[in-house]
Parts: structure tokens; sequence; C-alpha cells
């Protein structure tokens, strides 16, 4: 099972972080990848972490704004989101890929196996 918080209200330029915490199986052996979709939009790719937190990949949309990191010892992975802006307003998801290397892309939904429920996070003055 995979849980996203962290989301909320905050205005243009500020900041959050989401959580995503994992129970029922054991960090270390998935990749975690960040998704969100808007209302009448696509799920858009986000951000991805590998196994062991060494190698990260992030929305071209994001770069340079998003920080993702993981904590396996606590089940844990981080968004860290800065520069917020009001087309990044979507519900955020996690979702994790079992596999040692994505199957279809890093940022393709496609390439994960369990998702949890998502997280508001609304950008707006």
């Amino acid at each position: 099972q995979l849980q996203a918080s962290g989301g909320g209200l905050v205005q243009p330029g500020g900041s959050l972080r989401l959580s995503c915490v994992v129970s029922g199986f054991t960090l270390d052996y998935y990749a975690i990848g960040w998704f969100r979709q808007a209302p009448g939009k696509e799920r858009e790719g986000v951000s991805r972490i590998s196994r062991g937190g060494d190698s990260t990949y992030y929305g071209d949309s994001v770069k340079g704004r998003f920080t993702m990191s993981r904590d396996n010892a606590k089940n844990t992975v981080y968004l860290e989101m800065n520069s917020l802006k009001p087309e990044d307003t979507a519900v955020y998801y996690c979702a994790a890929d079992p596999s040692p290397r994505w199957r279809v892309g890093a940022l393709n939904p496609a390439s994960y196996d369990y998702w949890g429920q998502g997280t508001q996070v609304t950008v707006s003055s």
C-alpha cells in the first residue's frame, strides 16, 4: 500500500513537501514515481527515483524546481516542490515499480504496478 500526503493550498512561488509512505512491502526493492493529474488532463509523470536513490529523473516541466528523495529505513519517499506555479495544480500520486529497469519509460505510468491514493496540490493566490 502507498499513501501520499502533504498536499494543500499554497501561493505561487511557495513550497510544499509531499510524502509517500509504503506499507506491506519493503521499499528497498522498488523504484518509486510521482505522477500528477489535473482535471481534464492525462496523468503526467513528474519524477522517478531508483531503488537505491542514486538516480532520479524529472519531467521537463518540473526540472530545477522539484527534488525527489527516499528514506528506505522509514519506508518513505519525498517530493520537495519549490517555486510552485498555478500549472502545478493537480492531484499527485506515488507509484511503485518492482522492475530493476523501467519497462516502458521512467515517467510512463505503464511502468508502475502499484498506486496509492492521491493528494491534492492547489497553487493559487
